[in-house]
């Protein structure tokens, strides 16, 4: 059957985090006899999280792109991330799509990513399809949800015609859907809704000049990078000479640009009344020739090599390695560029740059900032979310939240990268001349036990309670308006106090005036005083002083951070100190060590515990924290300045 593009979907899975996304492609691949019987992911789940931290966390991180056919459809799947940090993954490839399945859990109902990401989709326009799943949870709700659904469809729809769509249910896990609770024993009513209630695209197929939106790029050794983007206009072939149009791009100087690479439009002359030329600052179109050496569609899990693709259909290119996310690929003598894919601004930053502390360069592979500069120019290409800023010897990284920041460390650690790192920081906007910071909706579920507990918490970091209600499963949902930077470790301070219970999750909702910058607070930090080597006997005196965060036997140096104090301010203490050997003996002298199990602290409980004056040292083996000044008596001298 030859493919047109009425042949075509492309749907976006969309959901709040852990609603079931992932597992219900699982589920699609699986039934659509992607795999054959005999082949390893007839038997895995999470198939698309190919991520090592993606497994680790239970969560989809990068959005990515799958092909399955049914009954001589092709139906291009999105899988896209349900947390709010990496919205920036959903709002890029939702571009790519004609319509969207919302899948909602039977129990938890809609939540706030979901509804971030459904007023994403019906702003672009897309065709909504609802699946509630989950519905065998014994504490499921469906009549609710289902009211809960309608309601914020009615807040969110920007056109009559969103406001009636199709609901059907599952339970992904098994691989089960219908059009009613009692449900069919495989997944085809999701394979006929796709085909029957999601459009085909809406692209111009007949045109001779063609047109793509890169979404998204990947890379491999071999051919090197790709673009992958939908066909909006006309068809690509292999060979097929191109222009990469980049609308708004900044040309430094007029020097730097050329008339054959950006053509005579782009380049203009000084102007009579010694304005600056164009060129040096402003923002132009940029375009640029190039040439399609490999051209690919998808199937299953992998590409296959085309020689041509048609309007409509979802493609990845190599041989255009200076395109960009949200740059234009087209064809034809009068080049026209999409529009560019908008993105919410980012609400923290970071500091990143070469580790500076007396154990720098042991343990990592890339060590300078040169190296640490080329690897953040490498993610900007990809995690378009992200802005980067010079920041004295390293570099301001801003982006979605903590988890999206914490993510990126990581990987750079994993790669071996050696690193130091900033307490996450608030970015500020300035709007009508009024200094403002982002706010949060909180959403939070506990225990009824934990209520007083949250209340407390979210009393000293000046939240604003909106709503509060007991769920049907007994526990009770609060809805706060809270600061970005009050929200900064408030998740572990949380899983403390209630035993590692709590559900929360926060979605960005705009900007008010600064009224009073908050300030965390934390007692003083065990800080070592001299360089060597932890002793169980040195550590044995020091854990009456506060919470150890290091075992014996392990390095350390004068101002790193041991632990943490049970007093307001910092004490500077020596756990390197041996026992000294003397011809006494008494019973008391020569008992054994008891050392109380010291707290090991993750990459994310690192940042929220560093304050203005702290570093987190970061390395391939080990996280460790430390005081910007080293030197106590420098230090000591610093905060008295301040």
């Amino acid at each position: 059957m030859t493919l047109n593009k009425d042949l075509i979907r492309n749907v976006a899975i969309i959901a709040h985090v852990d609603h079931g996304k992932t597992t219900l492609v699982d589920g699609l691949l699986k039934q659509s006899h992607t795999f054959r019987d005999n082949q390893a992911e007839m038997s895995q789940t999470l198939i698309m999280d190919s991520m090592d931290q993606e497994h680790e966390r239970g969560i989809t991180i990068t959005a990515k792109q799958t092909c399955v056919y049914y009954n001589g459809y092709k139906i291009n799947i999105i899988d896209t991330p349900g947390h709010a940090d990496f919205s920036g993954e959903v709002e890029r490839t939702l571009n790519m799509a004609d319509g969207v399945l919302l899948i909602v859990d039977a129990q938890e109902g809609p939540m706030p990513q979901t509804k971030f990401v459904l007023s994403k989709a019906l702003s672009l326009g897309l065709k909504p399809v609802v699946v509630i799943n989950k519905i065998d949870k014994p504490a499921a709700r469906i009549d609710e949800v289902l009211s809960e659904i309608e309601s914020l469809f009615l807040e969110l729809a920007t056109d009559e015609s969103q406001l009636f769509y199709p609901v059907y249910y599952a339970i992904a896990r098994e691989g089960r859907a219908g059009k009613t609770t009692d449900l069919d024993d495989d997944l085809h009513v999701i394979f006929e809704s796709i085909i029957n209630d999601i459009p085909a695209p809406s692209v111009d197929s007949d045109s001779e000049s063609a047109q793509l939106l890169v979404a998204a790029l990947a890379g491999d050794n071999y051919l090197g990078k790709y673009c992958i983007g939908k066909i909006f206009r006309g068809k690509l072939k292999k060979g097929q000479s191109v222009k990469i149009l980049r609308p708004n791009a900044e040309i430094v100087s007029l020097e730097t640009v050329s008339r054959e690479d950006y053509g005579p439009s782009e380049v203009s002359e000084p102007h009579d009344d010694g304005s600056e030329r164009a060129g040096s600052k402003e923002k132009q179109l940029s375009v640029r020739n190039a040439k399609i050496d490999n051209l690919f569609t998808y199937k299953g899990l992998g590409k296959e090599e085309v020689a041509e693709a048609i309007a409509g259909d979802i493609v990845a290119i190599t041989g255009v390695s200076e395109a960009n996310i949200g740059d234009t690929i087209a064809t034809g003598d009068n080049p026209e560029a999409l529009p560019g894919i908008e993105l919410e601004a980012p609400t923290l930053s970071i500091y990143i740059g070469p580790n500076t502390s007396p154990l720098k360069g042991r343990e990592g592979d890339f060590t300078t900032s040169r190296q640490i500069a080329e690897r953040l120019e490498r993610e900007l290409e990809t995690n378009i979310a992200l802005k980067i800023e010079p920041d004295g010897l390293g570099y301001k990284v801003s982006g979605r939240g903590e988890l999206h920041l914490s993510v990126l460390i990581e990987t750079m650690r994993r790669e071996g990268y050696e690193l130091e790192a900033g307490r996450p920081e608030v970015v500020y906007r300035e709007i009508d001349g009024v200094k403002c910071e982002p706010i949060e909706d909180l959403t939070i579920e506990v225990a009824p036990e934990y209520v007083g507990a949250v209340s407390q918490e979210l009393g000293i970091r000046k939240a604003e309670l909106k709503s509060q209600e007991l769920t049907s499963t007994g526990t009770t949902r609060f809805v706060y308006e809270i600061s970005t930077a009050a929200l900064i470790g408030l998740r572990n301070d949380l899983l403390t106090e209630t035993k590692g219970t709590v559900i929360m999750s926060s979605i960005p909702n705009g900007y008010r005036p600064v009224e009073e910058k908050y300030k965390p607070e934390r007692n003083g930090a065990l800080v070592a005083f001299e360089d060597g080597t932890s002793t169980a006997y040195a550590l044995d005196g020091a854990q009456a002083r506060g919470v150890l965060f290091i075992p014996p036997g392990v390095p350390v140096y004068q101002g790193m951070i041991v632990g943490l104090s049970n007093k307001k301010d910092d004490l500077d203490i020596n756990i390197c100190r041996e026992k000294q050997l003397t011809n006494m003996r008494t019973h008391a002298s020569d008992g054994a060590i008891q050392l109380t199990p010291y707290t090991q602290l993750s990459l994310e409980q690192c940042l929220d515990f560093l304050l203005d004056d702290e570093l987190l040292e970061v390395t391939p083996k080990s996280l460790r924290l430390r005081k910007r000044q080293l030197d106590p008596i420098k230090r000591k001298r610093e905060n008295r300045v301040n």
